[in-house]
């Protein structure tokens, strides 16, 4: 690809709270009375008071994870390890995601080691481990083109083209011209000129071509336009010469800039380069997003990674630009990263030497991230890659057809274009939908904000659940996602699913559970922490080191709601005497009020007593046989609400 090569790298290697309380309505009885009781901040105080729980450091650890406040999270998580060395496999993940977003990379590697070793079949500690071989990969990402000469091509070298208003532009060092022809001592060729030719839409034959007769083809190297919508504004590159004078950087060398024309009457007119553009560094191959408020570039300005990176620059809408941004290591490479294409559905393809490929330039296709980051990078295969140069890549999204530059073997000239149709896509897609909805009642909960995650936390997507609910999302065949599902006076939830490897539909509902307790009068305020019984060591009735625990989070509501009052209330089985459970039960109360009493709760607040075996809530009596969860669900302690 000689002038390819000549245009691109000319002596140098270019071109890239919960609630609040609620005011009580007066009006109401006081039996309609609600308090409202924000759990986490109950567990985060009890955490501080000393109190260890597994399930309690779990708690905190997702509440802040979830906001992505991944300082506290570690924290937590970290408790969570010193407590149970091992959790669930999604534990894992999340402490060494929290990890690595606070810069603790050794002990992420660590905890990932240990996910591996102990969740082999997880994806995402496969994915750590494992390095697939990258000829594989491009093997599997073939088969799926059906390529022929695009028919414009002549003995030299053709390049860069680009559709427009039923035109195809392209870059040629053919010369149609009858006077002066130039050509290039190094490759005998002629300097590369803009060219158009026709297309038939309704065959698909393109017409003889012409070279376009404007200011934009001057003496030395023109290549890669692109237009705006309207076909008003041409972004094109050129070797730095304008009004006839040559542009050198400090060892006298002609680099190459990104320049702008626009139509007017007819004419190329008030040509400019791009104001951050420099005879110091080059910038080429413009490529604008599909909202022509982006245009993405190659270059090799300071800060550049390898050879030459991808970059972009915002347009502003008074026709002014931003400053330039590199893409990053997700795209860039120590090696030559060029000739961008962004389509609308925010893939950006592009041509690399320095990502695995089959020789010489490959071309690649990322995802841009709503972020602005590139993830999912993949080479498209050897139907469009060869071991020679293979760059340029254009597609319409909607007909696959497109078009891509080549000088592999078995072409006219040195660079030749070649049109294809995409087959089959490169993606596996699938729709992931679902429904939100209450986990106790199972309540449909519309208006759920639902966020879509990959397997690195970054961010694909977002909505709100529809008036039924659901959600829905296109994602990719065999990927590992996180859904996270939040809703006002619910706990934030997130649910790991591995999509299938074939095209269809995956269902995930998402049950939410209440994380602000909206309790009355009579209610039982155990209920909102999930305490079903204040355990004591048999036979007796001192306050164990779990119960305490609960009962901290008793005393903390009561703190913070100065007018409630409660009645405890202890229940037993019927396996002993009805005299013995009556005793046992009344001393097991009044040690819970003791303590209350003890740590802070004033006496008037509280009353209580034992129940024994006189409120069974179910059949399990004496004589009746019954397994062990049936009378486990009569041993039981009770907060009733009686004032507030």
């Amino acid at each position: 690809m000689k002038n390819y090569t000549l245009l691109c790298f000319i002596i140098l290697n270019v071109f890239y709270g919960f609630c609040q309380e609620s005011k009580l309505n007066l009006a109401d009885k006081k039996y309609d009375s609600y308090a409202y009781v924000d759990a986490i901040k109950t567990y985060e105080r009890i955490a501080q008071k000393g109190y260890k729980s597994e399930d309690l450091y779990k708690k905190l650890g997702n509440s802040y994870y979830f906001n992505s406040d991944f300082e506290n999270s570690a924290k937590w998580y970290s408790e969570l390890f010193a407590l149970n060395p091992s959790p669930e496999a999604e534990y894992y993940y999340r402490y060494a995601q929290s990890l690595k977003s606070t810069g603790q990379w050794d002990k992420a590697d660590v905890i990932l080691n240990q996910f591996n070793t102990k969740y082999k079949n997880d994806t995402r500690a496969r994915l750590y481990k494992e390095n697939a071989d990258y000829l594989d990969r491009i093997k599997a990402n073939s088969g799926r083109y059906k390529i022929e000469d695009a028919g414009i091509n002549s003995k030299y070298s053709d390049y860069g083209s680009i559709i427009h208003d039923n035109k195809i532009y392209f870059a040629s060092a053919r010369d149609t011209g009858n006077f002066s022809k130039r050509k290039h001592k190094w490759t005998g060729e002629y300097y590369t000129n803009i060219y158009d030719a026709d297309i038939d839409t309704l065959i698909g034959e393109i017409s003889r071509v012409n070279k376009i007769r404007s200011e934009i083809n001057k003496r030395f190297h023109e290549s890669s336009p692109v237009f705006t919508n309207d076909g008003n504004t041409v972004y094109f590159t050129r070797n730095n010469f304008l009004n006839g004078k040559k542009g050198k950087d400090a060892n006298k060398n002609t680099l190459v800039k990104i320049y702008k024309a626009s139509l007017e009457n007819g004419k190329w007119t008030n040509i400019k380069a791009l104001p951050f553009t420099s005879d110091n560094y080059s910038t080429g191959h413009p490529a604008l997003s599909p909202d022509e408020k982006i245009l993405y570039f190659a270059s090799d300005m300071p800060g550049t990674i390898g050879q030459s990176d991808i970059y972009k620059v915002s347009i502003n809408t008074d026709g002014s630009f931003g400053n330039p941004q590199n893409l990053g290591k997700e795209i860039n490479t120590e090696g030559k990263e060029t000739f961008p294409y962004v389509t609308s559905e925010n893939e950006i393809y592009f041509a690399s030497d320095g990502h695995p490929g089959l020789g010489g330039l490959d071309v690649f296709v990322g995802q841009i991230e709503a972020d602005g980051s590139i993830s999912s990078i993949e080479n498209l295969g050897g139907d469009i890659n060869s071991p020679k140069d293979d760059f340029a890549y254009i597609i319409d999204p909607v007909s696959r057809k497109g078009y891509f530059s080549s000088n592999k073997d078995g072409g006219l000239g040195s660079d030749d274009i070649y049109q294809f149709l995409e087959t089959k896509r490169l993606k596996c897609m699938q729709e992931l939908s679902g429904v939100i909805t209450d986990a106790s009642t199972g309540a449909i909960l519309p208006g759920t904000k639902v966020t879509l995650y990959d397997d690195m936390q970054k961010t694909k997507n977002s909505g709100i659940a529809d008036s039924a609910g659901r959600y829905n999302f296109d994602v990719e065949c065999g990927k590992n996602y996180n859904i996270r599902a939040e809703k006002p006076d619910y706990a934030t939830k997130e649910v790991n699913v591995t999509i299938g490897k074939t095209t269809g539909k995956t269902d995930l509902t998402i049950p939410l559970e209440k994380s602000v307790c909206k309790v009355m009068i009579g209610d039982d305020l155990g209920k909102c922490f999930n305490i079903k019984m204040i355990y004591f060591d048999l036979d007796k009735s001192d306050i164990t080191t779990a119960a305490a625990l609960d009962l901290e989070k008793i005393l903390d509501v009561l703190n913070q709601h100065p007018n409630m009052k409660l009645d405890i209330r202890s229940h037993t089985d019927s396996r002993a005497s009805h005299q013995y459970n009556q005793a046992l039960s009344d001393r097991r109360a009044k040690s819970t009020i003791e303590w209350l009493i003890k740590n802070g709760a004033a006496k008037n607040r509280l009353s209580g007593k034992g129940y024994g075996e006189t409120e069974l809530v179910n059949n399990c009596s004496d004589n009746v046989e019954c397994s062990e969860t049936e009378h486990q669900m009569n041993r039981r302690s009770e907060f009733i609400i009686t004032g507030l």
